[in-house]
């Protein structure tokens, strides 16, 4: 079934608001928790996003930065590399958190799967943590390539599959037992800790999501795991 399937279209509809909700519920206490619950290991990976940029860009490039949350990468890339940013998220308190931290930035509310803006408008697009949550990655892909200038890079930062045995089964662990009860008990919705979990599983593997990148028409991917593959950087240059 394609896109324009009335079933498939409602499906994918209802995904959206329901990650929409679930996302402005727990807004409040969002980036206390993504700090708590990484050991502040996330600002860390959010470095490496603005590392693997820095000497790709100019420091005039516009950057986008799609499914920007609370705007942390945003933030990141416009401190540190001086390039011109914008966010965009379909969550309004999220936006609104964002805006509030880094008021210099322009944050958009807008859906990563239909991006309101133009095709070749950016350097480079970022995305981080926000992949996953979308009802199609494939289109996903291809959007974040339509926004792209020819040769700009796409930079993806995404949980993923743990390389090491040892780690992976104390991931696992800590994914669908630890994480879901403090989340749950300091923000007030456990659903959405324990939908975490469950997104990272389903989520294609390092090699798979390069393969898909190249098949929505990105040439040079690569990508870099980070602590033990946790997480991982997938970037891709606009063929």
């Amino acid at each position: 079934m394609g896109l324009t399937d009335p079933v498939e279209k409602n499906s994918a509809e209802d995904h959206a608001r329901r990650v929409r909700d679930m996302f402005a519920r727990i807004s409040p206490r969002y980036d206390l928790l993504n700090h708590l619950l990484s050991v502040n290991i996330d600002r860390r990976w959010r470095r490496k996003v603005v590392e693997k940029l820095r000497p790709l860009l100019s420091p005039e490039a516009q950057v986008l930065d799609v499914a920007c949350g609370t705007g942390d990468l945003s933030i990141a890339l416009f401190e540190n590399m001086g390039v011109r940013v914008t966010g965009v998220d379909f969550c309004r308190p999220m936006l609104t958190r964002a805006a509030q931290k880094q008021p210099r930035l322009s944050f958009v509310e807008g859906d990563a799967l239909h991006l309101p803006f133009g095709a070749g408008a950016f350097d480079a697009v970022t995305i981080g943590f926000g992949l996953r949550n979308l009802s199609n990655v494939e289109h996903g892909l291809t959007e974040l390539r339509r926004v792209l200038k020819p040769n700009g890079w796409a930079a993806i930062l995404e949980f993923s599959k743990p390389v090491a045995p040892g780690l992976r089964s104390l991931a696992a662990v800590y994914c669908t037992r630890l994480l879901p009860r403090i989340g749950g008990m300091i923000s007030g919705s456990r659903s959405a800790y324990e939908y975490l979990p469950d997104s990272v599983s389903r989520f294609p593997d390092q090699e798979t999501l390069a393969a898909m990148m190249s098949a929505a028409g990105f040439a040079e991917v690569t990508f870099q795991n980070l602590t033990g593959g946790v997480a991982a950087l997938h970037t891709g240059r606009r063929a």
